[in-house]
């Protein structure tokens, strides 16, 4: 119990300071093959492009200790391109859709039809078109865009930020906002547990007090033991808190693991899950809405392929093939201790598109949820750590089992000779 609560004492401290186990991201995006047919009303052809691959490091600074048994913190991430484990280089050139142009559509079309003319001049002026042909670095990380400032010019505050654009250039070298997690000191149950988050105890993105709720832990580490049922964790990347359920026991080189995935429900709307009304407007089930915390853009959030979704959402576009083996997320948990031996969190970045009317640019196309890329963050513990995992919590409690048995046939011995003595 010492050794896994939050503590410069403890055994567990350093590893959750900053974490030893290498991590992976994996990003995948969806190439439309079909772009001048998709701006008359055909349905998007995709191919699946990747992985580009990246190394993450993941440090904490700013570590406070507080007198209620908790800690504060910002975790960093840092990544680092990968060649030799990707499939292509971040210089090679996908066709997208114009995330800006199109969202910013989606955005002002019930604003007045003489605003959106002049925003369609405009992006005639800037050669703006639905679809843009981009490097994998460029969408990632970030390019220059004019069309940014002519879109504060016409709505000002429409989408509070300067310079470039990038799908992923907020997350490198930055932090998932100030944590403050309970310590266990004098309670090991509510060790990891997280009290607040960038300073409130639950967030106001959605429409019920549940959904709004803060649950569970960072998503690092959970409880000493864990129970068979559920875990929970608040994930700032998607904005919300997340219930993942027990699948199955197993073990991990050797180490006793329970496995959590994803419910069906996880992203149901309020339709098929009345808890998750409080995340509508809904549309199809396998889908969520997260335009509340991302500007107002019309972006959803799904698992890669659609996987677990509404079949409405596959067959709206070609080139989608979900499986569970793929695209399915789980966690492999040590139950004893609450630490994650081996793991795979998956999701997907969708793109709500359709013809705007006053915005020739956006041509005939029919309303469609475009998948635009997903990504994999995986890890396992490995090497001197795992080592001192199985040795710990694995061989030296199965010796101390075997000699338990031992000292007990010895005592039975020793009391049966005393009594024939006797």
């Amino acid at each position: 119990l010492q050794n896994v609560r939050i503590d410069p004492s403890s055994i567990s401290f350093s590893m959750w300071k900053d974490i030893p186990v290498p991590f992976y991201m994996s990003v995948y995006f969806f190439e439309v093959l079909n772009p001048k047919e998709v701006l008359q009303g055909a349905k998007p052809v995709l191919n699946q492009r990747g992985p580009y691959v990246y190394r993450e490091f993941r440090y904490k600074t700013n570590i406070t200790f507080h007198d209620n048994d908790t800690v504060s913190f910002l975790e960093y991430r840092k990544l680092f391109f990968q060649p030799d484990l990707s499939n292509g280089s971040e210089d090679e050139y996908i066709v997208v859709p114009n995330i800006l142009m199109m969202g910013a559509a989606i955005m002002m079309e019930n604003l007045p039809n003489f605003v959106k003319l002049l925003l369609s001049g405009a992006l005639a002026g800037l050669k703006q078109e639905a679809f843009m042909n981009r490097t994998v670095g460029e969408i990632m990380w970030g390019y220059e865009d004019p069309l940014i400032d002519t879109i504060n010019m016409f709505v000002p505050g429409l989408i509070p930020f300067k310079g470039k654009f990038g799908l992923f250039i907020e997350l490198n070298n930055s932090n998932s906002g100030l944590f403050t997690v309970n310590t266990g000191m004098k309670n090991i149950s509510r060790v990891h547990m997280v009290d607040s988050w960038n300073g409130l105890k639950k967030v106001n993105y959605w429409r019920s007090s549940e959904c709004n709720m803060i649950n569970g832990t960072a998503g690092e580490m959970w409880p000493p033991f864990m129970s068979p049922t559920s875990l929970e964790f608040y994930s700032p990347d998607a904005c919300r808190s997340m219930t993942l359920v027990y699948e199955r026991s197993g073990k991990f080189e050797g180490v006793p693991t329970y496995r959590f995935v994803a419910p069906k429900t996880l992203f149901a709307n309020g339709t098929d899950y009345p808890p998750n009304e409080g995340f509508c407007p809904c549309m199809q089930s396998g889908i969520q809405n997260v335009s509340t915390c991302r500007l107002n853009a019309p972006i959803f959030i799904s698992h890669p392929h659609f996987y677990n979704a509404d079949p409405a959402l596959v067959n709206a576009v070609e080139g989608l093939h979900p499986s569970k083996d793929q695209h399915a997320l789980f966690l492999d948990v040590h139950p004893m201790t609450g630490i994650p031996m081996n793991c795979s969190i998956k999701l997907q970045l969708n793109l709500y598109i359709k013809q705007v009317s006053g915005i020739i640019q956006t041509g005939k196309i029919k309303p469609v949820v475009l998948p635009l890329l997903w990504f994999a963050e995986s890890g396992s513990i490995e090497g001197s750590v795992l080592k001192q995992f199985y040795t710990n919590l694995v061989l030296i409690p199965s010796l101390l089992d075997y000699l338990q048995y031992i000292f007990l046939g010895l005592s039975v011995l020793l009391i049966m000779s005393a009594a024939v003595l006797m």
